[in-house]
């Protein structure tokens, strides 16, 4: 092979990593967030002195804890990110425990930047998602504990409990900032709220319909 040859599969190889990579990564042992300052950066915090760095900076208790499910969806989340432990900056991973009453539910949503990755502790969750256009296939499967399911980056999904109590599951994200858009509240609750009208005909329903949604959301 020739000098040319080679450098051109080199450039491209690590062009397609590149293009097909999410968070960047670190290009150091770690960049602890410093949680006091004010300035924000596209991958995440700006980093504390290696110096001040200490095994709490890596460390969180509280999973064990369920969350507050006295809400209209009987869903919480606990969050695990660079917020709650500083070191997680720059990995990208994140980790949330949901809880979900009996009945309860998350919307439908997207994580526009992550893959999902679930496992059920507890219960029997409903987990689902639909492929993009123009399939628009619908995928379930009811989760058990100890079960796993994953939801590929960008697509709507969403998660109910089917089971007689509480549901416990630990969700993973191969993002620091995975993105959470609620496509309920991002269509009826948006600031200034979108054109009724054009809502009612995309949605091929009566426009009192869609005041009475915008007014709840």
């Amino acid at each position: 092979m020739t000098r040319q040859f080679i450098f051109f599969i080199t450039l491209s190889l690590n062009f397609l990593y590149i293009t097909f990579a999410f968070d960047p990564r670190p290009l150091q042992d770690f960049c602890v967030a410093d949680l006091t300052s004010s300035v924000r950066f596209g991958w995440g915090r700006p980093c504390k002195d290696p110096k001040t760095v200490e095994a709490n900076d890596f460390f969180f208790s509280g999973l064990h804890l369920a969350g507050n499910m006295s809400n209209p969806s009987g869903s919480a989340t606990t969050t695990v990110s660079a917020n709650q432990i500083p070191g997680l900056n720059a990995l990208g991973v994140m980790l949330v425990r949901v809880d979900l009453r009996r009945n309860g539910f998350f919307p439908p949503h997207i994580h526009p930047r992550a893959t999902e990755l679930v496992t059920v502790l507890e219960g029997s969750v409903e987990f689902g998602f639909v492929t993009s256009y123009p399939a628009y296939k619908h995928l379930s499967k009811v989760v058990r504990r100890g079960d796993v399911f994953v939801v590929p980056v960008g697509l709507v999904h969403y998660a109910r409990n089917v089971g007689e109590g509480n549901a416990v599951a630990l969700v993973a994200f191969n993002s620091q900032n995975p993105g959470f858009t609620f496509v309920p509240d991002t269509i009826f609750g948006a600031e200034p709220a979108i054109d009724g009208d054009y809502l009612a005909r995309a949605f091929m329903v009566d426009e009192n319909i869609v005041e009475e949604l915008q007014k709840k959301f």
